[in-house]
């Protein structure tokens, strides 16, 4: 999983307890028991959910390609990356309710961990994307032509997928299947060759992940908001064409979807952040002892699992927050019912007529039988 102090949902049980600093607690018991159900909810919901978002950006892309925004092909790629996290899951929930036996060979726990650790990269590197892009459409229209952000959007992309295999090739480095005598087991774990790895995974999740993309989200809600405030005080005026109210709407809308998932997402993984960071400090030792590295670590488990459920938020708040993802939404549902209720119709149509003309040939055949004769 994306935490390294244990190598995943290994915990840190397996090398504390290996190195016989600390008891086993209850409470790791607790988070054992609880982490295969919790999985197992946030990997259905997100993989209905996101196949689901992908279904209709694809339909949309279809049907009305020249009005697609670069917001929409952030927004496509960010729910592929969700898609793909949710779906390295069971993996984990096999191994966690099997007592952490890895089942599915070296192979497999170095791919599963690289997709799970590239979905937080790539996720914030997206949103950073989708922010900007607002912000550029409402501060600066005439900066660039919708198309040539559609184009540059697909570019800058392709770049976020490959920073996103950069940054977890760690993972793939690293990760190994190996036997603890203790549990009895062969787990997928994390084996850093020296202790320095820790730190720069921890700087790198802190700084790729928190202190470069925060300032630039910052920045770009921060002028987003206040040219929303512009425009609905200019849109209330009198003399403002309907046309301009209408895209000052829209606008706003479009902006406000960008803001919550935003939002969401902080809120999702900020705890995650902030343990990271007090992660490092322990690995200095400014703040140390058993007790609080048990609890750091139980923490560190819980706050991965929150940063997991933003992957299966997201589709949610598309539905309630985006009104015109919503249309689109009952559109593609429209038409796949219709196309159901045709297949059905031509299905008992072909049925139908199959029954008629049956005993039509059969008094036919009959008929010239007789005469036959």
């Amino acid at each position: 999983m994306l935490s390294n102090r244990s190598g995943g949902p290994l915990a840190e049980s397996l090398s504390r307890d290996s190195e016989g600093l600390c008891n086993h607690t209850a409470a790791w018991d607790w988070l054992h028991t609880m982490q295969p159900g919790y999985m197992s909810i946030i990997c259905a919901a997100g993989v209905v959910g996101n196949a689901f978002v992908l279904l209709v950006f694809c339909h949309r892309r279809r049907r009305c390609h020249h009005r697609r925004t670069a917001a929409d092909v952030y927004l496509g790629n960010l729910a592929a990356a969700d898609l793909l996290m949710v779906s390295c899951l069971p993996f984990w929930v096999a191994t966690v309710s099997g007592g952490f036996h890895w089942r599915f060979g070296e192979t497999m726990c170095q791919l599963v961990n690289v997709v799970i650790g590239m979905n937080y990269y790539c996720s914030v590197l997206f949103l950073t994307l989708v922010s900007a892009d607002r912000y550029v459409a409402l501060t600066r229209p005439l900066a660039s032509a919708g198309g040539r952000r559609v184009a540059w959007a697909h570019g800058l992309c392709l770049g976020v997928w490959a920073a996103g295999v950069l940054l977890s090739l760690p993972a793939l480095l690293f990760r190994t299947v190996g036997f603890f005598p203790d549990l009895g087991v062969d787990a997928c774990f994390m084996a850093y060759p020296h202790a320095g790895w820790r730190m720069r995974y921890n700087l790198t999740v802190n700084l790729v992940g928190f202190l470069i993309p925060v300032p630039v989200v910052s920045f770009c809600t921060y002028h987003i908001c206040r040219v929303l405030r512009e425009s609905s005080a200019l849109g209330g005026r009198r003399g403002t064409t309907t046309a301009a109210a209408a895209v000052v709407v829209v606008e706003r809308k479009a902006a406000y979807l960008v803001l919550v998932v935003l939002a969401t997402f902080v809120l999702c993984w900020l705890p995650y952040q902030v343990l990271i960071f007090l992660d490092s400090l322990d690995y200095y030792q400014v703040i140390s002892g058993c007790a609080w590295g048990n609890a750091l670590d139980i923490g560190v488990q819980l706050a991965t699992y929150l940063g997991y459920s933003n992957s299966s938020l997201n589709p949610f708040l598309y539905v309630i927050v985006g009104k015109h993802f919503r249309q689109q939404a009952r559109e593609v549902c429209r038409q796949m019912l219709c196309r159901r209720k045709w297949r059905q119709t031509a299905y008992h149509h072909n049925l139908s007529s199959a029954q008629t003309t049956a005993p039509r040939c059969d008094r036919t055949h009959e008929h010239s039988f007789v005469k036959g004769n």
